[in-house]
């Protein structure tokens, strides 16, 4: 389901004078890529680039052509690890967080493996 224009400029206005949404936006991107739900992360940072610094600074700050940016976080966008990194950390950088990851034991998959028998 695609966003209406003026949900995207909702999220942008809110995200623009609330700096706990924006870090919110920005950890909810890289959660989603993580869990391998790219469609959703990409739009979100999407919206976080949207927000904050814009494809074009970004594109200069981290030497790479805009189009490419704006190409790689579109729906059919497929970035490389290593672009999408290099955007992750510098977006870090400008927000002035590090996000994290952590360990945690997923209950659905090892209820899973309980169930079938395998250990």
């Amino acid at each position: 389901m695609a966003l209406t224009r003026d949900f995207r400029d909702t999220v942008q206005v809110r995200a623009r004078r609330d700096p706990a949404f924006r870090q919110a936006l920005l950890q909810e991107g890289v959660a989603c890529l993580l869990a391998g739900d790219m469609d959703t992360g990409k739009a979100a940072l999407r919206d976080y680039i949207h927000a904050t610094i814009g494809f074009a600074e970004l594109a200069a700050q981290i030497h790479k052509p805009s189009k490419s940016l704006l190409r790689m976080f579109s729906s059919k966008g497929n970035p490389q690890a290593r672009n999408l990194l290099e955007v992750i950390r510098y977006l870090q950088q400008q927000e002035g967080i590090c996000l994290e990851v952590t360990m945690r034991r997923n209950l659905a998959l090892s209820n899973q493996t309980d169930a079938s028998g395998s250990s």
